[in-house]
């Protein structure tokens, strides 16, 4: 199990919807590090934008159907991406 700590789970998949991960050892400077932590942060500013846009067709009582419904996609969308930083966070923390 040590030796999966020292991965770091990477906010992509692969084409086949594996989990990717990169060998964290190091200080994690390197441009795959580098790679992900921007496509992190993009994933969970994203999060906020889509929760904005998800509250206010939700506040809305006449909202169509498929408006709710693309703002529900959205979300899970986005709680996804924000659960695997968390995760990959998480390892990385416990990792210390």
């Amino acid at each position: 199990m040590d030796s999966l700590r020292s991965l770091r789970l990477l906010p992509w998949s692969s084409p086949e919807g594996k989990p990717c991960f990169l060998d964290a050892e190091g200080e994690g400077t390197g441009y795959v590090s580098r790679l992900a932590d921007e496509t992190e942060a993009l994933q969970l500013a994203e999060g906020l934008d889509v929760l904005g846009e998800a509250r206010r067709v939700l506040e809305d009582p006449v909202s169509p159907h498929v408006a709710v419904r693309y703002a529900a996609v959205r979300l899970a969308e986005c709680l996804a991406d924000a659960l695997r930083v968390a995760e990959s966070r998480g390892r990385r923390a416990a990792g210390r």
